[in-house]
């Protein structure tokens, strides 16, 4: 699209008032999603859109505007509106548009858009009938099927052009379960950037299955104990530790806004010397990974913190700017209608050496983590509080009987310093981050984990 268009001239009418940096960012996309919800179909949404948004940088301040009118005319005068974000500047001088660069994409078995509508909704039904068939305690189900293609390119006043095409497809199964008055939920999800081919590795079936057998077991769980206990964070609980603990608090916007508890803490201890944290969207069709960023940024292998110690933070350009430095590939955006913010990608905790068993048995009695729920961390102080969804008790280095209504309460960096013991392998778990309004897909990671000591929540 940017290619049939004169962008040059787009740019210089954006930077008319002045201003260091312009942007052109275009996307189009298809999507398709299928909502199974007690036994029926719901919603079947198929959606194509695009469009351009048009952004100025003057001063550490942004002007942004979008439009779906892709005529010359008409983003000449989107470009002018930008522009009058700009004030007392001078206009900028003749710049070169260089040669494109497309990126190739990750490999895709199967195109979502080859495969007929009526599979789709086949696959919500399966996972429909699959968990309500597991227990009569099964109550109600929800299965969720969804694609997207994405074609997104970036031009700027760099002379930059970048290409980026992509494929996303998610699967989600909820199942509830009662039993008198108590009600537990179990939820399944699979998601990454393929196609179709998802489903070789993970059936809706043995997803929904999952989901229902873990809201049944937890109807007969045993209440969560209270108060400070030794906590084991098994791979598959999923990266939600890392991504609210820490991960959060790494995004530049939030450390030069002051409401980060790692404000200049570079080259200082904040984590166990045990513990290496990196933000990786290079990962090969990892949910959070792509080419580029929203900002046309190649992908990047950013390491955060290196054996306990804070190497350094998240940026996009913005942000980069400010502090004098590069971007490390974080410029994300929801769509052409939302201007690009600083945001995680596939975050870790890298794995460490020990063997996940000798980590279980090295507690005589704590809580093991299977799953994570949701949290909240507040990033100015680095408190946080996170569900759990699927935990057991350890006893004599064994787990045991499962219990509900845990949650985890510390803080952030206290937490990081206390993990004593971590495992040779790496879970991941997927998910969409909110921030400013914006969703984007992530992915987060860790190994199993052991943390001397956190506060457990029992609410029953």
């Amino acid at each position: 699209m940017l290619e049939t268009i004169d962008a040059a001239a787009i740019l210089r009418r954006a930077l008319s008032a002045g201003g260091e940096f312009a942007e052109i960012y275009y996307e189009a996309g298809a999507s398709t999603a299928v909502v199974c919800e007690d036994g029926k179909v719901e919603r079947v949404l198929s959606s194509a859109d695009r469009g351009i948004g048009i952004r100025v940088i003057s001063g550490f301040s942004t002007a942004y505007a979008y439009t779906n009118q892709l005529d010359q005319e008409s983003l000449l005068r989107l470009a002018a509106t930008v522009s009058r974000g700009v004030r007392g500047g001078v206009p900028h001088a003749e710049f070169n548009l260089c040669e494109r660069r497309v990126a190739p994409g990750f490999a895709i078995g199967i195109r979502p858009d080859s495969i007929e509508l009526a599979q789709k909704v086949a696959l919500v039904n399966r996972a429909d009938r699959a968990a309500r068939g597991f227990d009569k305690r099964v109550r109600q189900v929800m299965a969720m099927y969804r694609d997207a293609q994405t074609k997104v390119q970036t031009v700027n006043s760099l002379g930059e052009f970048h290409e980026d095409n992509s494929t996303a497809t998610v699967f989600i199964v909820q199942a509830v379960a009662q039993e008198g008055k108590v009600t537990q939920t179990g939820y399944e999800p699979v998601g990454a950037a393929r196609g179709f081919e998802l489903f070789d590795a993970a059936s809706p079936e043995d997803l929904a299955l999952k989901a229902a057998a873990r809201g049944v077991m937890m109807l007969g769980a045993q209440k969560a104990p209270s108060g400070p206990l030794p906590v084991v964070l098994s791979s598959e609980a999923g990266g939600t530790m890392v991504h609210e603990a820490i991960g959060h608090g790494l995004e530049a916007d939030l450390v030069q806004a002051g409401t980060s508890v790692y404000r200049g803490r570079i080259g200082e201890t904040v984590a166990s010397e045990l513990v290496t944290v990196i933000d990786d969207a290079t990962i090969p069709n990892a949910r959070g990974s792509f080419a580029f960023d929203g900002e046309g940024t190649a992908a990047q292998r950013t390491v955060l913190v290196e054996n306990g110690v804070l190497k350094g933070y998240m940026y996009d350009r913005l942000s980069a700017m400010k502090d004098g430095c590069a971007s490390t590939g974080n410029g994300r955006r929801e769509s052409y209608r939302s201007r690009p913010i600083v945001r995680m990608t596939n975050t870790l905790i890298a794995p460490g050496k020990s063997d996940p068993a000798q980590i279980v048995r090295s507690v005589d009695r704590g809580l093991f983590v299977k799953r994570m729920g949701g949290g909240q961390v507040n990033t100015v102080t680095g408190d946080f509080v996170f569900e759990v969804s699927e935990g057991f008790l350890i006893e004599n280095g064994a787990v045991g009987e499962p219990v509900r209504g845990a949650t985890l309460t510390g803080n952030g960096p206290e937490v990081l310093r206390k993990i004593t013991m971590v495992g040779n392998d790496l879970g991941f778990g997927i998910g969409t981050c909110g921030k400013d309004g914006q969703g984007v897909p992530v992915s987060d990671a860790q190994p199993t984990l052991l943390i001397s000591g956190i506060t457990i929540g029992g609410a029953g």
